[in-house]
């Protein structure tokens, strides 16, 4: 069993680099399968969902491997694809579910299980198949499968249509999968009602660098004109935003002075200003991005979570933990998904003073936590708990850090980078 022991060390200094961000690699890897050839995508994190991605892609015949730097992942995607996504790969990690859309536009029919991952509440895919549905495509559920074939044709051969799609709400995942499976499509489809993440900034621009012909991304409004084919392409990943936040939170609650090198605070500006509320300060320097606690007194504030631009579900359970050690009370509101409390009972394990209420949680800060053994749940809140035990009283044991690796490349090594008293057991 993975864990991870750390011991309180006092305030963390030092710059880090937070990496590729993983919520857009996955997306950009999938999106391989729509050309035949060589693509080479750059600033690639080494994490477990990489490498679960990168079976997936094999399963459909793609070869995956790293290139002469550790950062450079090459997809050779062959010119006839298994569109078949297995289950047991599949269920591991629920963004797999955007394979669908690539392979139904580029083969015309996909096998996808359905997907699995972290567990913090349901989230069916079925405004995935709406989306493409009226697209011209047909689903039909089968033994834990998603069998999808398109049945409206151009020139006697099976091709998705244009059309206006209107998304119920505007996921990320549904977004992702749409714009795939459109830029291929015959005609123009607009996504209304459509992500705004900068994750999904960076897979249309990877789209554009192939051919397609997509303008709108980071609007609610995306419009794509489909063309006859792609060609494979370079492109660098993002850096990851839900990295960067766990350094400036770690600053924050250490009392640290802490610069992020690839900190990007125009995709951030949310988290920013709730961190700037407690009393973090948060700048962008010629070095970086730097946070800044040292000497203060942290205070509570309220924070609620809510699609991009809002604040992240993701970003939650690191801030629930820096208020955990915040003078006052702070009320944090999950608008987004069902059940991603569970890691509370971890912290108060750890003497933190947390009431949950639905979809409420109530922190009053109790200024110092104790070491306890905990566990992660999923990565957001192993990382989370790594948190918690850098200002905690003695050694606190993290088991289950196997989540923490699907997220974050060598989390333990840059908080030691930074003066953390971190290790693996």
């Amino acid at each position: 069993m993975s864990r991870i022991l750390v011991t309180p060390s006092g305030p963390l200094s030092g710059s880090v680099r937070a990496g590729g961000a993983k919520n857009s690699v996955l997306k950009l890897m999938a999106a391989c399968l729509l050309a035949e050839g060589r693509h080479v995508l750059t600033n690639v994190p080494r994490i477990t969902d990489v490498d679960i991605m990168a079976e997936v892609l094999e399963a459909m015949g793609a070869t995956v491997e790293r290139g002469e730097r550790p950062d450079i992942l090459i997809v050779n995607t062959p010119a006839e694809l298994v569109p078949e996504a297995p289950y047991e790969l599949v269920e591991k990690m629920r963004a797999s579910v955007v394979v669908l859309g690539p392979l139904l536009a580029r083969c015309g029919w996909a096998k996808v299980s359905m997907p699995g991952g972290d567990d913090f509440g349901p989230r069916p895919v079925d405004m995935h198949l709406r989306a493409l549905e009226t697209m011209g495509a047909v689903f039909t559920p089968s033994h834990g499968n998603i069998e999808g074939r398109v049945e409206s044709t151009v020139a006697g051969h099976p091709r998705l249509v244009g059309t206006r799609v209107v998304l119920e709400y505007p996921s990320h995942t549904g977004t992702d999968n749409v714009l795939m499976a459109s830029v291929l499509a015959k005609g123009t489809t607009v996504i209304e009602n459509a992500a705004r993440e900068p994750e999904v900034s960076d897979l249309a621009a990877f789209l554009n660098a192939m051919g397609a012909r997509i303008t709108g991304a980071g609007t609610s409004r995306i419009e794509v004109e489909g063309v006859e084919r792609l060609e494979p392409a370079t492109h660098a990943v993002i850096p990851d935003r839900l990295v960067v936040a766990t350094f400036l939170v770690a600053a924050g609650m250490t009392g640290g002075d802490v610069v992020v090198e690839d900190g990007r605070p125009d995709h951030m500006d949310m988290l920013i200003r709730k961190l700037s509320a407690t009393g973090v300060e948060v700048a962008q320097g010629p070095d970086g991005l730097r946070a800044t606690s040292t000497g203060r007194k942290l205070t509570s504030t309220d924070v609620a979570t809510l699609p991009y631009p809002g604040f992240a579900t993701d970003y939650k359970p690191l801030f629930v933990t820096l208020l955990t050690v915040t003078e006052g009370v702070g009320i944090v509101t999950e608008n987004l998904f069902f059940g991603r409390f569970r890691y509370v009972e971890e912290l108060r394990r750890m003497g933190a003073d947390i009431r949950t209420e639905g979809h409420h949680a109530v922190v009053r800060g109790v200024g110092r936590l104790s070491a306890a053994p905990v566990r992660a749940h999923d990565v957001r809140a192993g990382a989370a708990l790594v948190l918690a035990a850098l200002v905690a009283d003695g050694q606190t044991t993290i088991s289950d850090a196997h989540h923490v690796d699907r997220g974050y490349e060598d989390l333990d090594a840059k908080l030691v980078q930074l003066g953390a008293d971190v290790s693996r057991g």
